[in-house]
């Protein structure tokens, strides 16, 4: 280890370095170097030609059957934040992410890793609250497992949810189905749910409360499918590393330009003042309840529209534009200067323990 990296390793917080012999925080934002993590170790080892496609789910064919496969872990700090809490994260979590790969959900698995000394009262509240996101979700929560830990060696309490959904289409969602001239949409506020975990976390306040955006997404997917179908090429749920990580993986995969419009970018004036006085691009902060969907350009009004008649996409917005390929692989934003500037994807851990 350099003597850059030992000096790294006091904040609680360490300063990301691509070639290091520790696993770090940064290795968990969901940026490059958790991109790097994947591709040296993870596939190196694991890979074939299901998980090297490196969706939000693993697409399976079952006696002629297309389904969905997910899993995420939740590790969130503090359990309870404004506007929900550890379980209903994780419950729409992996929602979302069957969601989001054109998937309808139907089933879901949760573990339970429990530090001794959790009130019993803090779980049950949290179960509780997962079945009640389940249901609105409309899946069934059918298999799990509990585990318990010394105090000390947890952190309350971390969640496992596995889900199962079944695609009711015969589109392909990719990001390589990407084209010059399509749009990006996103479908309401960004930023929000990391902002909520971080001011409840740090006592910060914002002038007024900032609420987390969990939600699950299957009715919006399921509008935009009707809306567009193949000429929807490919959603994301923006989690960890926010709008800019799935853009540039968009970008990368299709080898496209992107370019965003900083006017169209809709950040509530509470997220966008917490951003700009902690230093923070909102492109970089975790959502919990938004997609970020890239259609075809003759269709953006038909996804709108399909977005806004649901409460919850009802600020539903285009943000930007897809370019040529003169420069593939890149996200830009076009300033409110006129300028433009790279927005590369997240490489360290600038709110850890959001999801």
């Amino acid at each position: 280890m350099s003597a850059n990296e030992k000096k790294s390793t006091h904040g609680s917080c360490p300063l990301p370095f691509n070639h290091s012999d520790v696993i770090r925080l940064s290795h968990g934002a969901g940026g490059q170097m958790t991109s790097n993590l994947i591709r040296d170790v993870i596939l190196r080892h694991f890979g074939n030609p299901i998980l090297d496609k490196l969706g939000d789910s693993a697409e399976l064919h079952v006696q002629n059957r297309r389904l969905a496969f997910t899993t995420d872990s939740f590790v969130v700090n503090p359990l309870f934040f404004p506007g929900g809490n550890i379980g209903d994260l994780a419950v729409n979590g992996t929602v979302n992410d069957l969601a989001v790969s054109g998937a309808r959900a139907l089933y879901l698995s949760i573990g339970f890793i429990i530090e001794e000394g959790l009130a019993v009262g803090e779980f049950d509240t949290i179960v509780e609250t997962m079945q009640r996101a389940a249901g609105a979700a409309g899946v069934t929560i059918v298999t799990g497992d509990t585990k318990v830990v010394d105090h000390g060696k947890g952190d309350k309490i971390f969640i496992n949810t596995s889900g199962i959904g079944v695609f009711d289409h015969d589109f392909i969602l990719d990001p390589r189905h990407v084209e010059p001239s399509d749009v990006v949409i996103v479908s309401g506020p960004i930023g929000n749910h990391g902002i909520a975990v971080l001011s409840k976390r740090e006592g910060f306040s914002f002038g007024t409360d900032v609420v987390s955006d969990t939600a699950p997404l299957g009715g919006l997917t399921e509008a935009l499918l009707r809306a567009c179908g193949n000429r929807l090429r490919v959603m994301r749920d923006p989690t960890r590393g926010g709008i800019a990580a799935s853009l540039n993986e968009f970008a990368e995969r299709a080898q496209v330009e992107i370019e965003l419009d900083e006017t169209s970018l809709p950040i509530d004036p509470p997220v966008a003042g917490a951003c700009e006085l902690l230093g923070i691009d909102p492109l970089h902060v975790a959502n919990e309840g938004k997609l970020v969907v890239i259609v075809a350009a003759e269709l953006a009004e038909e996804a709108l529209a399909a977005l806004r008649e649901l409460e919850i996409g009802r600020e539903a917005c285009v943000i930007g534009r897809v370019g040529g390929k003169r420069a593939p692989g890149r996200v830009v934003l076009r300033t409110l200067l006129g300028v433009r500037r790279v927005v590369d994807p997240p490489v360290g851990e600038q709110l850890p323990r959001i999801c």
